[in-house]
């Protein structure tokens, strides 16, 4: 007699699942579902790549500038899920760890009270010092020898250079990359300002035969509006600011501070004009030229792009226009060699439409204009707007 539970006798029991494999839910498929592809979470991804962006940001517009200048647009918005940049810098705003509490990040940049009186009084220093130089010149005329009158012109213009430097080096108009080449054009330009068309009259009859008067009123005018300058620049760069913080599209920033570049330059113009008057009447020149406002014109918009990263198409521009104004004596004096007579005909021909100042005017008019074009769209990008 065998027992109940004698494990000859007894059925092989079926092996048991073992519970810690549960099975696999992406297994099987609905037969009409279709295949998911790419990330689950393309937000993510976008985090991954730019994650040194978004830890170093201080609120989601300085994200949505640095994507922009990546070359995302509203419509590369839509393939992660977002309707445009802002939306997403949001986001990305919103998954990085809390940060500290950053006091600049509450409101467009802006200095206080005493920062704004303090790189007022430095904007004015350059002025001063033209001014001071030529009262000195004007009231010792006939008394101090060429010699002497030539050593405060020197002592003028160096003190001139330093207050601007010191003036450029902080407030509305510091530029984060520096000048580099655009001063050394600035400093032609300015040269060509006041000797320039002297000695274009000289060479093109047949000189140049020695020493030639400056016409200092349009330097005079030009050191004066640098006050101005910083004025406007300042309030292009606030309204900016807060017109990128109440945009809800790339678009529409671009779309809104593009009347702000014209207004600025408007106001500069405002302020360049009277300025440019009251030198010339002061010295005794012969009016404003043209060739004077342009110059102004083609330097505060050279430092404006400067002031928001992109001092490159400046610096192009500058260049340009010293090109032009060193070609025209150049081309006449060619033209003296025998068989290189055509070479000067541009140049009689607009000297001949327009006088001497001409030349210069279109040079920083023509550079001017286009640098200022450019401007409309460099300016235009949220990127340009981003805090240093």
């Amino acid at each position: 007699m065998t027992r109940p539970d004698d494990p000859a006798t007894t059925p092989a029991a079926a092996p048991e699942r073992p519970a810690e494999i549960p099975p696999r839910a992406s297994a099987r498929r609905p037969s009409g579902a279709p295949a998911r592809r790419g990330p689950a979470d393309p937000v993510k991804s976008l985090l991954h790549d730019h994650r040194d962006l978004c830890e170093r940001a201080v609120d989601p517009l300085e994200i949505a500038a640095g994507l922009e200048a990546h070359g995302l647009t509203d419509r590369t918005a839509a393939r992660y899920r977002h309707r445009d940049v802002f939306a997403l810098a949001e986001e990305l705003y919103a998954r990085m760890p809390p940060r500290a509490h950053d006091p600049a990040a509450g409101g467009p940049p802006g200095p206080d009270t005493d920062a704004r009186a303090a790189w007022t009084l430095l904007a004015l220093l350059p002025g001063a010092a033209c001014l001071a130089t030529a009262g000195v010149l004007r009231v010792t005329e006939g008394v101090l020898g060429d010699g002497t009158r030539a050593l405060v012109t020197v002592v003028g213009a160096l003190l001139a250079c330093l207050a601007l430097r010191a003036c450029l080096a902080r407030g509305p108009l510091r530029a984060p990359e520096g000048a580099g080449r655009a001063g050394m054009y600035a400093c032609w330009l300015l040269s060509y300002s006041v000797y320039g068309e002297e000695l274009l009259a000289q060479v093109m009859t047949g000189g140049p035969d020695g020493p030639w008067d400056g016409s200092p009123a349009p330097l005079l005018g030009l050191a004066a509006v640098i006050a101005p300058a910083a004025w406007c620049a300042h309030l292009f760069t606030v309204r900016a600011h807060r017109k990128l913080s109440g945009s809800r599209a790339l678009e529409e920033f671009g779309a809104g501070v593009r009347p702000l570049l014209l207004a600025a330059v408007l106001l500069f113009l405002a302020a360049l004009l009277p300025l440019l008057y009251v030198a010339d009447l002061g010295l005794g020149g012969g009016g404003v030229t043209v060739a004077a406002v342009a110059l102004g014109v083609l330097f505060f918009v050279a430092r404006l792009l400067a002031v928001h990263g992109l001092p490159e198409p400046g610096t192009v521009a500058l260049a340009a226009a010293c090109a032009v104004e060193a070609a025209a004596p150049a081309l006449v004096l060619a033209a003296r060699l025998p068989g290189l007579e055509p070479l000067a005909r541009p140049v009689d021909a607009l000297v001949s439409a327009g006088g001497t100042g001409a030349v210069s005017a279109l040079a920083c008019g023509g550079a001017a204009l286009g640098l200022l074009l450019h401007a409309a769209l460099a300016l235009s990008r949220a990127s340009a707007h981003t805090r240093p």
